[in-house]
């Protein structure tokens, strides 16, 4: 079978092809310069289409979806369960929501040492990170539970969360290269700044999905962990 990962919960645009035959893998990705905004509405499909020709394939040859459920931006991980879900839905295929931690998580799984846990940090925005941990033994096994439960925090709060954890962590994620004196002061490793590991992985998105329950499209839903930045106006004025 061939899974479909894709993610835009972050300002980059990933996407994964996977095998499960032979276990070759095909990855695509945009990640725009600093400064300048995400291309997840122009870029995801197209970098889809050409995940399916480095493969070899057209769509029919799709046997499931994966998708990064966030947390992230609002806009972006919208984005990615929109097209998902439509194409599942266009071409019967069944579909799993992950989560985009979990997913920069397992991408570092071979990184840590010794008794290291893995701690994938996103830049939140409004001075806030994501975070959350996992076990890099248990982090892409079916039904793993995390060590640290996914939340957003402000830095300055992770040195008591992870000392509370009573672990030692390894660091990886964009919220590690925004705050990284605040990771570190946290007590955490953090990955050397031009590490890929940082970057969450469309391969990684398939492999999860493969350990997820898959279903219908309408079953997988975003994972905000907060209030979007922007509310509609009847929000704003109840509020």
């Amino acid at each position: 079978m061939r899974v479909l990962g894709l993610d835009t919960a972050t300002r980059a645009t990933a996407v994964g092809l996977l095998d499960t035959e032979d276990g070759a893998v095909h990855e695509r990705r945009d990640d725009p310069p600093a400064g300048e905004r995400p291309r997840h509405t122009t870029r995801l499909l197209p970098l889809a289409a050409q995940a399916l020709a480095d493969a070899g394939i057209d769509w029919s040859g799709i046997g499931l979806i994966g998708v990064g459920t966030g947390p992230g931006t609002f806009t972006g991980i919208r984005i990615g369960i929109a097209t998902a879900r439509a194409l599942a839905s266009a071409r019967s295929v069944p579909i799993a929501g992950v989560s985009t931690l979990q997913a920069l998580a397992l991408g570092a799984a071979g990184a840590a040492t010794g008794a290291e846990r893995l701690l994938a940090v996103l830049d939140a925005r409004r001075s806030e990170l994501f975070v959350a941990g996992w076990d890099p033994v248990e982090v892409g096994r079916a039904g793993a539970e995390p060590l640290l439960s996914p939340q957003a925090l402000p830095p300055a709060a992770l040195a008591d969360v992870l000392a509370a954890s009573g672990q030692r962590w390894l660091a990886v994620g964009d919220g590690v290269l925004a705050y990284t004196e605040s990771v570190e002061r946290a007590g955490a490793r953090a990955l050397e700044p031009g590490s890929p590991l940082h970057r969450v992985s469309g391969a990684e998105i398939c492999r999860l999905a493969l350990t997820a329950r898959a279903g219908l499209a309408d079953a997988v839903t975003p994972d905000y962990l907060r209030e979007p930045d922007a509310k509609p106006a009847r929000d704003r004025v109840q509020a």
